[in-house]
């Protein structure tokens, strides 16, 4: 029979504890019986929570920006960075709700202003509470912007002021130089 090496051990003793605590851990298995993942119950409430405090702050910024005069509707596409173009947006599937979830486009909202007679402005929004970008998030509006897809992009961000919430609206190209 084959020694395991203690550090193992014990990482998979630890593994067998977890799985068998059911008030601090969710444990899910697999076909064969094996432990697929352990998830700490505090984490998944914290992560709902998240969720559902980003779903609040995107109606309120789709709420402003038509309150401003501006027709807004989710974007539904995305990028496809190694091809170049763009491609429509992978749904996601609730196995709770057993259905399909849309939204999941990149950025989050397209919002026209008719300017004049024939001219409009069309511009992309991306709402992030923390306002920050990840690097494929970066890649993806330099995309739009060389495009020209869009006239410009924003970033919507949460600004707490005591117990109220503002939106600040950042610019892409001011916020992100082209370099980046």
């Amino acid at each position: 029979m084959k020694r395991i090496k203690k550090e193992k051990k014990e990482k998979i003793m630890d593994l067998i504890q977890k799985a068998g605590d059911p008030n601090n851990y969710e444990t899910s298995w697999d076909e064969g019986g094996l432990i697929h993942k352990i998830k700490k119950k505090s984490n998944i409430a914290r992560g709902k929570n998240s969720r559902a405090k980003g779903a609040r702050f995107e109606l309120k910024v789709r709420k402003d920006l038509e309150s401003k005069g501006r027709i807004v509707d989710k974007w539904t596409n995305n990028v496809d960075l190694i091809e170049g173009k763009i491609i429509p947006a992978k749904r996601k599937y609730n196995p709770f709700f057993k259905a399909l979830s849309i939204g999941t486009g990149f950025p989050d909202f397209i919002s026209i202003r008719q300017i004049s007679e024939e001219l409009y402005s069309v511009i992309g929004v991306e709402v992030k509470i923390n306002g920050t970008l990840s690097k494929e998030e970066k890649e993806k509006c330099q995309w739009y912007l060389k495009e020209k897809i869009f006239s410009k992009i924003l970033i919507a961000k949460s600004i707490r002021q005591g117990k109220k919430i503002n939106i600040e609206y950042d610019d892409f190209s001011e916020k992100y130089s082209p370099k980046q």
